[in-house]
């Protein structure tokens, strides 16, 4: 896709209406600018909270896809409360379940 716009007062450009929905572009997104062999090039940025950070680090998003692939592999269980959970997980890593789980279940 190619599209001609026109440099107004101020340095000001349009985005075409194709582009931004596109790309997703909406009014108060954040654009990246760089020039590259001559070129201007725009990547959209979309800023995270400073709270929500951890759940967009690498480490994070590989476990995202992780449990993504186990989903749709059907590696899942289903318990009926958090005590069997536990039990289960207990029984996964050899450690000894406890009968008396206190604050679970």
């Amino acid at each position: 896709m190619s599209d001609l716009v026109q440099v107004r007062k101020k340095a000001q450009v349009t985005l075409p209406q194709s582009v931004r929905q596109e790309l997703g572009i909406e009014e108060g997104d954040f654009l990246d600018i760089r020039v590259r062999s001559g070129e201007i090039v725009l990547k959209v940025k979309k800023l995270v909270d400073k709270e929500q950070a951890w759940f967009w680090t690498n480490r994070w998003q590989r476990g995202e896809k992780e449990a993504e692939e186990d989903l749709r592999a059907g590696r899942v269980h289903d318990f009926p409360d958090a005590r069997h959970a536990m039990d289960f997980l207990h029984k996964q890593t050899g450690k000894k379940s406890s009968k008396t789980n206190e604050g679970v279940g």
